[in-house]
């Protein structure tokens, strides 16, 4: 018997053999669900289980955790990237560096973005900004609903880029734009890339898998297909997956626990070993 699994998966070179159908199973199928961009079904994902299968922030899962949500994870990573690209400055204010921060009003679209704690977390460690001095402005709440989301909204109808070309931030968080006014935070994006990889040795991850807990607790022959599944399509995907060994990975899930416990967006520093359950601990 073929389980049908709901599956919300974004199109990466990790994801496109199995989202195009090249890689089959007699244990299990994907109704695919398209959300544009994918990071729109993570919130139904976390308040409502949509999916057995689900694409899924990593911050967003250790909040998810905080608050016991039915949720598994599994260690496939389909998306890691470096972050400091993604923090943009307006170049006509004149120039502004990750120390000039504090004190300053920085958007970002939800504070609780993971792209944003990682950037967070690189200012605040390598760079000695003080989060708690910045001004935050923020233009959506949080995927998981119990958290308490103390910044600033913008008014409604604002646009995050057309406020940092408008003056009325300083700086942004997690976008990117090719508006000739605006630049990169970090003068030296790839100098500054490789500076911090060498002293971390980290490739932070954004997103993994999880899959509903009631599959993992009813169906543990179906999640181990998909993590197969997974894998071979991410080997498939060669160098452009984003192929983090086991020790790679745990390096990378460490330290962005560590920046989600100093910003306070989980209560505590979970062990990695907790991130998984019995079943998905065993993939490792």
């Amino acid at each position: 018997m073929t389980f049908r699994l709901r599956t919300l998966l974004g199109d990466h070179k990790c994801t496109a053999a199995l989202k195009k159908g090249s890689l089959k199973s007699d244990v299990v199928a994907f109704d695919f669900v398209e959300y544009s961009p994918t990071n729109k079904g993570f919130k139904p994902m976390v308040r409502e289980a949509a999916f057995d299968v689900a694409e899924m922030a990593i911050v967003t899962y250790l909040m998810a955790k905080a608050f016991d949500k039915p949720m598994v994870l599994l260690p496939s990573v389909v998306l890691a990237r470096f972050q400091h690209s993604y923090a943009l400055v307006n170049a006509k204010n004149g120039k502004l560096k990750p120390a000039d921060l504090n004190g300053k009003r920085v958007g970002i679209r939800s504070f609780t973005t993971t792209t944003g704690a990682w950037l967070r977390g690189i200012l605040a460690n390598d760079y000695g900004v003080d989060l708690n001095a910045i001004d935050w402005v923020t233009f959506e709440d949080a995927h998981v609903a119990e958290f308490e989301d103390k910044t600033k909204r913008a008014s409604a109808g604002k646009q995050i880029i057309q406020m940092l070309l408008e003056g009325e931030l300083d700086a942004v968080l997690g976008e990117k734009s090719n508006h000739p006014d605006l630049k990169p935070l970090f003068a030296d994006v790839r100098k500054e890339e490789q500076a911090w990889f060498g002293k971390h040795g980290v490739l932070p991850i954004n997103h993994m898998v999880v899959v509903s807990r009631k599959l993992a607790k009813t169906n543990p022959q179906a999640v181990r297909e998909v993590f197969r599944l997974l894998k071979e399509s991410a080997a498939l995907g060669g160098a452009a997956s984003p192929g983090l060994a086991p020790e790679d990975m745990r390096r990378s899930l460490e330290l962005i626990i560590h920046y989600s416990a100093q910003q306070k967006l989980v209560p505590r520093a979970f062990a990695v070993e907790e991130l998984f359950d019995d079943l998905t601990r065993t993939f490792i």
